[in-house]
């Protein structure tokens, strides 16, 4: 269903609001870049990741994404949006190229996200809160005062952390029964299904259907040119996968950089140092490949403590991210908020 704003609300003349089609990921990722390198200096963002997104199973490019162009066909802004079962909250990454700054954009597409998360609040639970999730760099104050100024909240901020090693790590001290492998061919619904299970305590989970999550979650590793199972690393208990380190050896922005996208624990073996254990084997294992830089993201206030512990671990934070929500409508929320209420 097409939201209800109308196309061209606000558009300067020039310009132009349409759908976008796969033909214009060159185009997109552009925008992306450049406002990343006005604020960052890097190129983090690739074609292969925003046609993986695009083709994710259940996005519907023609209604839930819009890009702005000249006349001429250039694209100077985009918005994608992402609502999934159980469809209570939706996520908005609106994004303007810096020669357009200014010009009302990023209003106008955050406002189209808005208005298309409207026409889907029927098919989320009657009683259910709704929200909208924006998210930009700290240092990003414009975007900021943009998202205040349209109603959203500051809820939440997410650290992005790294280590730079200048010697072999030291060797991890893991919970007497436990034992570390790659992830094997075949084990990855078992292995998503341990790492959803660790996250439950994670601010903002959001139980999906498993075989809709699952889906999602594979998509996007046959999409990922960087995936490499031989990074995914279990921690087991006999048969059992007490917790996880998924990670990535190359980074898309820092080449020689790896990053850890997943690290956790499933509740029955948290408190016996596994975590730091499995950090620390990852630390190793990309130390003994020739790199020496690893990072991760979290949450700058989890709730299961992660950012003390990676700080033992001897990482430190380099980035901060803020996320900002609107609620579309009142009622139960469904998303973890405390650890005592997921338990």
């Amino acid at each position: 269903m097409t939201p209800l704003l109308p196309e061209q609300e606000n558009l300067l003349d020039g310009f132009v609001l349409r759908p976008p089609t796969m033909a214009d990921v060159p185009g997109v990722v552009e925008v992306m870049n450049a406002n990343w390198r006005k604020l960052q200096g890097t190129n983090p963002f690739t074609e292969e990741e925003v046609s993986g997104d695009w083709s994710e199973p259940g996005f519907d490019l023609a209604t839930e994404a819009r890009v702005i162009t000249t006349t001429t066909g250039q694209i100077v802004a985009h918005v994608d949006l992402v609502c999934r079962t159980p469809f209570v909250r939706a996520i908005a990454w609106a994004r303007t190229h810096p020669d357009c700054y200014g010009l009302g954009f990023g209003t106008l597409l955050t406002n189209w996200a808005e208005a298309c998360v409207r026409t889907k609040m029927g098919a989320a639970p009657d009683d259910a809160r709704l929200t909208i999730e924006c998210s930009n760099l700290a240092q990003d104050n414009a975007a900021s005062d943009l998202l205040l100024g349209l109603g959203y909240q500051h809820s939440r901020s997410f650290y992005s952390m790294k280590i730079e090693m200048e010697a072999l790590p030291p060797p991890p001290v893991w919970p007497a029964g436990i034992t570390v492998r790659p992830m094997r061919a075949g084990e990855e619904a078992a292995v998503f299904r341990a790492k959803d299970d660790a996250f439950v305590d994670h601010w903002g989970h959001i139980e999906m259907p498993f075989d809709e999550a699952f889906t999602l979650w594979s998509h996007h590793l046959a999409s990922n040119p960087r995936h490499d199972p031989s990074t995914f690393f279990l921690a087991l208990d006999g048969d059992e996968i007490a917790g996880v380190a998924l990670c990535t050896p190359q980074d898309d922005e820092f080449p020689d950089m790896a990053w850890i996208d997943s690290l956790g624990v499933r509740r029955p073996w948290r408190r016996q140092g596994l975590a730091l254990a499995l950090l620390q084997y990852s630390f190793g294992e990309f130390y003994r490949r020739g790199i020496k830089q690893v990072g991760l993201g979290v949450d700058a206030s989890s709730l299961t403590g992660a950012v003390r512990l990676y700080e033992k671990a001897g990482m430190q934070v380099f980035r901060q991210f803020n996320l900002y929500e609107k609620e579309i409508r009142p009622g139960r929320d469904l998303a973890t908020r405390t650890v005592t209420q997921s338990e």
